[in-house]
Order: C-alpha cells, then structure tokens, then sequence
C-alpha cells in the first residue's frame, strides 16, 4: 500500500510540474551543446569547453570572415594550391576565376576543401594571412578554447575548439543575412558550372523540417561533427555535436526536447514603469525600449522575479536611468535598460508621408 501511494504522489507531482523528472536528452556525442540563439542561454551541454578536433565545421568562420571581408563580388584565381588540397572538393582547376561568393556557396554546401583555399588566398593574401584573420575573430567573439591553423578543418594537433565555441561562431554567424542565406540553401548553381551544388546537410534538405542551416564535418581523428540551426516556435536554436556516431538523430532529439521543455517568456514591454528611488518618496518614471524574451519552462516561470536599480545622478536627463536584472530563484539570468524616454518613432520619409496622405485621400488600405 505504502508503495502504492509513493506512484500516485510521483504522477501527481509530475503532472502538477512536467518538467520535473523529464529527463534530459541523451546524445552519442562526445561533447555537445544546445543554445537558444537570440538570448545565448545554454540549454543543454556535455563535456562543451573541452578541446577536440572539429573538422570542416571550421569553414563556418571560413565563411564570415569572407562574407565579412566585402570581397563578396570579387574574382578569385584559383592557385595550385588550392587545386592540390586534399579531401573534399568542388573540382576547382588551376587558373580558373570564380566569383568569391559562388566559392562559399561551394564552402559550404559541398565542404570543398580547395574552395576554402582559394577564398583564403583572394582574401587574406595568403592561406596563412587569412588564419591570422579567422583566429582574430575568434578571440573578438570569446571563443577561449579555439586555435585555427587551416581554413577548412584537415586535422593538424594545433587545430582545435569546443562545442560551446563552435556555439558562439554559429550564433554570431546567423545573425549576419547572407550567411544565413547560405547556409540555409539546399542547392546552388554557380554561373561557372554545368550543374547545381546540392547540401550535405542532411537535416536541413530532408530530415528535419525545421532545420534552417548548419554545416557538416569529418576527419578520421574528428569523428562525424556537426553544427546546425533550427527554427520553431518562435524560438531559434543552435546545436553543436563533436565526434558524434548519430549526429543527425543526436540534433532532432536536442531540439525536440527543447521545444517541448521550454518557450520563450516575454519579461518585458514597452509600457511605461513607476520605480521608487531608494528609500525616499519620489517615483522615477522609466521605459524599456525593446521586448525581452528568454526561454524557460514552466518550473521557471513559476520562480521568475526581477529587481530593478537606479542611477541617482541620472534620473533627470534623457538617457539611461537604471536597468531591470531578472531571476530565477536567486540566480540572475539576464537584465535590461531602463530609460526615462519612450523609444522614439522611427522617422517616416517625405516622400513616404505623400503617400500615405494619398492613400487616405483615395481610401486605398
């Protein structure tokens, strides 16, 4: 009987909070992580800071340092060099010319090992003047644990990162438009080819339909390592996986959970606030300027409260008054600006004004 009654109070508790006793996912990878895009959270992670090889998942800063650079509708010769890169390849031949752009399509739809060193070669002036640039912007996005010696991933012991950096490249890599074009097309015709490059990236072009882009990668030392995107729900996720035997399956279980686990919370609006400074009487009128969301799930919401501070020496000017830091329990999660301002309109043009008059005029809607 007293067994019997430990059941009920366990389905009773876990229907009251489902998240409590839902298991996280397991993955056959050795290092992963999961990351909510827009706010940075870290949803999930195993062994993420720990160095390891990561093959040609490198070539997505291959990719936004050359989309970075402006170099985008230049002409790049093909080199003997390139030509002669071992591993995967988008059969490039010495002394050929091709669009910049159309060489990260190959980059990164079809891994060309020879792509990445022509790109690197048009735009760093050399292959080693490029992994100058790929390891400076590696140190700008906090990637601690990252070295690059290459531009496309072939194994080198001083060739390495993390998941939780990989993380951090990808989630800055989708916030520019035209990588996320990019990454995110299943096949591409190059002007100079006879036939279209089709993706590798198996989730995105048939597996998972919410999968909006990533990038492959495979070396003997590496294993299987992969990098993807996805978009659900109003939430955008990233998931990282290294030396994974089931990576595709390792990615559609990560984002599936969290889907189901969390949604993103609105914390807050742009709706004006009453503060009170300090200990005195007086009340401060503030705004926030933009909607904050943040993933979390139910068990969270139901712990979420939040503090706001004030700066005293600027309550009277038109700019920052204090900020809002949020919480779980007593652990800080995120915070935001306050400011004594409503966010100002943004400015309609003249000739946008005609128009709109126009409109009116002829009740067009």
């Amino acid at each position: 009987m007293r067994y019997v009654i430990c059941i009920l109070l366990l389905l009773i508790t876990t229907l009251v909070n489902p998240t409590i006793g839902q298991a996280d996912p397991g993955v056959s990878a050795n290092n992963a992580i999961l990351i909510e895009q827009t706010t940075g959270r870290v949803l999930f992670e195993k062994k993420a800071h720990e160095q390891q090889p990561v093959a040609s998942i490198t070539k997505i800063m291959t990719a936004i340092v050359a989309i970075e650079s402006g170099k985008m509708n230049e002409t790049a010769t093909v080199s003997k060099r390139a030509v002669y890169t071992e591993g995967s390849s988008i059969y490039l031949e010495q002394g050929e010319k091709m669009k910049v752009e159309d060489l990260v399509y190959g980059l990164m739809l079809r891994s060309g090992n020879d792509s990445a060193v022509a790109i690197s070669e048009h735009i760093g002036g050399s292959v080693e003047g490029f992994i100058y640039l790929m390891n400076e912007k590696a140190r700008w996005l906090g990637m601690t644990n990252t070295n690059f010696t290459n531009p496309h991933g072939l194994h080198s012991d001083d060739h390495y990162s993390t998941a939780y950096d990989m993380g951090l490249l990808m989630q800055y890599a989708m916030e520019n438009d035209l990588f996320k074009k990019i990454t995110g097309t299943t096949s591409f015709k190059s002007d100079d080819r006879a036939y279209a490059w089709q993706n590798k990236n198996r989730l995105l072009t048939s597996l998972y339909k919410y999968c909006i882009g990533g990038k492959t990668g495979f070396t003997r030392r590496a294993g299987r390592t992969l990098v993807t995107a996805a978009h659900k729900n109003d939430m955008d996720l990233i998931a990282v996986t290294l030396n994974a035997s089931d990576d595709w399956n390792d990615h559609i279980n990560l984002y599936e959970w969290a889907y189901d686990t969390y949604d993103m919370q609105k914390l807050t609006d742009e709706e004006k606030n009453r503060y009170k400074l300090g200990d005195t009487e007086q009340n401060v009128t503030g705004y926030f300027h933009n909607e904050l969301l943040f993933p979390l799930h139910e068990g969270e919401v139901q712990q979420l409260n939040k503090k706001s501070f004030l700066y005293k020496e600027s309550i009277d000017s038109d700019d920052v008054i204090g900020k809002t830091v949020f919480y779980i329990g007593p652990k800080a999660i995120t915070d935001t600006t306050i400011f004594s301002t409503k966010k100002p309109s943004p400015k309609v043009s003249f000739f946008s004004e005609v128009i709109n008059l126009y409109k009116q005029i002829i009740r067009v809607e």
